[in-house]
């Protein structure tokens, strides 16, 4: 049975990126799930190209309001989106993955940690020094070599891929995802004057699927 979480987040997702390029605003879903701290990215493709792809790794605010946030973060603000008018939202396919808690993943050295790793099941977040990065479990359909998703994971960090240090920390997680798998109907959505500016924007992280 599909979960019923699903279409209320595309929904919720889609509707503020219509409203942030100045769409009528629809009253967001109430669900007491939706009020509870939630962590998630917000991944956005166009015409089968990647727009953007922009989240969070740890569960601060409500899910509902960083649903809203990383979607119109991933429609507007990611250094790789193109152009986007109010019409062309209609061209967007959206995901959604939920995050699970981060979990440490005590590793020995860098040929421990690939042995380690669980491919299609791990979101990985490497951090050394101020150095950051993360791959969501989706980037092992097309890196599923463990020893590459590393070095791709040190790449995002801003690393060398051969780089290793024994101050090297890693922690995973998993995702519950939902995707849009046929096109949006915009009908109840709208494009009349927005009813409301957007909140303002928190904290968000770039990240590619």
């Amino acid at each position: 049975m599909a979960d019923p979480r699903g279409p209320v987040l595309l929904r919720l997702a889609r509707s503020a990126i219509v409203e942030a390029l100045g769409g009528r605003r629809v009253e967001p879903p109430q669900a007491a799930w939706l009020d509870q701290a939630g962590a998630c990215f917000v991944t956005l493709h166009r015409a089968g190209e990647l727009h953007g792809c922009i989240g969070s790794l740890v569960a601060y605010r409500p899910l509902a309001d960083d649903v809203r946030e990383n979607a119109v973060a991933a429609a507007l603000e990611d250094p790789r989106a193109t152009p986007l008018s109010l019409a062309g939202v209609a061209e967007l396919a959206i995901e959604v993955s939920l995050l699970s808690a981060l979990e440490p993943l005590p590793v020995r050295d860098e040929l421990d940690a690939i042995e380690k790793l669980r491919p299609f099941v791990d979101g990985v977040v490497l951090r050394w020094g101020f150095r950051r990065g993360t791959l969501l479990p989706q980037v092992w359909e097309s890196v599923p070599d463990p020893k590459e998703f590393l070095a791709m994971l040190k790449r995002k960090a801003g690393l060398d891929p051969m780089f290793w240090a024994d101050d090297v920390r890693l922690e995973r997680y998993t995702v519950e995802k939902f995707s849009e798998d046929a096109p949006v109907d915009e009908g109840p959505i709208g494009y009349g004057p927005a009813a409301a500016a957007s909140p303002p924007p928190l904290e968000r992280k770039p990240h590619r699927p």
